[in-house]
């Protein structure tokens, strides 16, 4: 089925509307211009025409009564009636030119041209009675007035009665006319306006029935929705236009709040579950914790009485097996010091993976120099394979620094390339002043790491893809890292697979050092465990 629009409904309401008001306009108007025709006849024609007919009954019956004072007048005043007839004569014809310019009906016209004659019959009547009172024969003349101007005036007269007549009916009969054309006109404007009412009406109620409350109801449905009320009623989901999109939408996004709430409710036990699981894992940390501290405690004292005996016994030793027990005393010596070293890396660890780092950071004056010697010596002595080459320099390398974190950074790095290289292979210890800062690089010929697993080399508990098998922790490096920031410093790798890997350290000079260290401490001091 074909989608129907909201937006089509909608544009064909307001177009009904449009025309429904477009075409009950042009009716009124219609039946305006209707009226308009009707009222013209009588505004036009019979008003003007009644009005000019009365003047012409004034104007005639004037004419005759001027007759008959001209003939009853005296000698001195004749003169004076005749321009009174003269005068009359005019008006009346200036009212005959009215009147033969206005629209007639044929009625009318036949009637006023029998009054149009007669009165031309009148007048010349007239003339033969002022000629013949003018020549003095008054007698005639006022026996000609009484018989045969009497006559033609009478005939003129009734003609006029008769147009005056037709025109006061046809003037009636046009009114009459115009009034029915407004009651009528009236009635069916009135009529349209109701049906359009109606229509209005209907318009309206399809639009509040299958529009507004649709969408009222689906908003008042998204708000309960919004207030995790699921338990709601969603009508419209068969429409064909946008109501029923939204209705079907409002029902997925009531299906997922559903799925939501669920998913919550697992989260939640979950995150109960988690919660337990870390108070355990706590408990293991802080087990380990007091392990490392035990060891540490427990491990140093014999460990420091094997070593002052076997320094007692190579002293004693003399005869013929004096070497010999010199040089194992010399192997438990180095057994002990690889033990010791075991130690205070797993102390120092467990320090800074705990976030502490910044409690046992206490820098001094100190040059690196010494610090990298002794972390080679100590690794050349633990391992024997071990081919390690250093390039020191002849100057020293002052540095403000902690001893014991930069000889644990340094030994981690050591210790990696000589655990991912193989025996004997060579291990460069290079160091060098660059500006203000000390450059440390430390070059192996090993596996490499992945160009994958760079990014994240330095990250907690990451190791390179390519060394399974091979024991370790993750830890080491993450370790390098906090502390070279802890002394403002950096640390950065180059690698590539079964070629070795490149791994530079830049600490500031203890004359160059600034606020960087301090801010690193305080960056550190921050941070959660986790974080780091």
């Amino acid at each position: 089925m074909r989608a129907r629009s909201l937006n089509s409904v909608l544009s064909l309401v307001f177009l009904l509307f449009f025309l429904l008001i477009t075409g009950l306009g042009l009716f009124g108007i219609d039946r305006l211009r209707e009226f308009n025709r009707v009222s013209a006849d009588v505004r036009d024609m019979w008003l003007p025409s009644t009005r000019l007919i009365g003047d012409l009954n004034n104007f005639t019956s004037d004419y005759r009564a001027a007759e008959g004072r001209y003939l009853l007048s005296s000698n001195h005043e004749s003169g004076l009636s005749k321009r009174e007839i003269e005068s009359l004569g005019q008006a009346v014809g200036r009212a005959q030119r009215d009147y033969e310019s206005l629209r007639q009906s044929p009625a009318s016209a036949e009637l006023y041209g029998k009054f149009k004659e007669n009165w031309t019959s009148y007048q010349n009547v007239l003339n033969r009675v002022l000629q013949l009172y003018e020549t003095g024969q008054t007698a005639e003349a006022i026996n000609l007035y009484r018989t045969e101007s009497q006559s033609a005036y009478d005939a003129a007269s009734d003609s006029l009665e008769l147009v005056t007549r037709l025109n006061i009916e046809s003037a009636n009969a046009a009114s009459y006319e115009a009034d029915v054309a407004y009651r009528h006109s009236s009635s069916l404007i009135l009529l349209a306006m109701g049906i359009a009412a109606l229509l209005i009406m209907g318009v309206l109620f399809y639009v509040k029935r299958f529009i507004s409350m649709p969408l009222l109801e689906l908003a008042d449905g998204m708000r309960r929705l919004a207030g995790n009320d699921t338990d709601i009623e969603i009508r419209g989901n068969d429409r064909i236009d946008e109501i029923g999109e939204m209705a079907r939408a409002l029902g997925v996004f009531r299906a997922n709040a559903i799925e939501l709430m669920l998913s919550q409710r697992s989260l939640s036990q979950q995150a109960s579950m988690l919660e337990e699981r870390l108070a355990e894992e706590q408990r293991l940390n802080q087990l380990q914790l007091d392990f490392v501290s035990m060891a540490s405690h427990e491990f140093r004292t014999p460990l420091t009485i094997i070593d002052g005996q076997a320094q007692r016994l190579a002293k004693t030793a003399h005869g013929p097996a004096s070497a010999d027990v010199a040089e194992r005393a010399g192997k438990i010596r180095k057994a002990v010091l690889r033990i010791t070293t075991v130690i205070d890396k797993l102390i120092n660890s467990s320090r800074l993976v705990d976030g502490e780092a910044q409690l046992y950071f206490h820098p001094l004056e100190i040059d690196l120099r010494v610090i990298l010697d002794e972390v080679c010596h100590i690794h050349g002595d633990i391992a024997a394979q071990a081919n390690i080459n250093q390039r020191l320099g002849p100057v020293p390398l002052p540095i403000l620094g902690d001893g014991k974190l930069l000889f644990q950074m340094f030994s981690n790095i050591i210790s990696n390339a000589l655990k991912y290289s193989p025996d004997g292979s060579p291990i460069e210890i290079i160091a060098e002043i660059e500006g203000d800062k000390i450059a440390v690089a430390v070059r192996d010929r090993g596996m490499g790491i992945p160009q994958k697993d760079l990014a994240h080399i330095f990250d907690r508990y990451n190791r390179g893809s390519n060394v399974s098998g091979i024991v370790g922790t993750g830890v080491g490096l993450y370790l390098v890292k906090i502390v070279a920031e802890l002394h403002g410093g950096s640390v950065d790798v180059e690698s590539a697979e079964e070629k070795g890997s490149c791994f530079a350290v830049r600490l500031p000079l203890s004359r160059a050092i600034d606020k960087r260290a301090d801010s690193s401490r305080s960056k550190l001091s921050a941070a959660e465990p986790g974080e780091l």
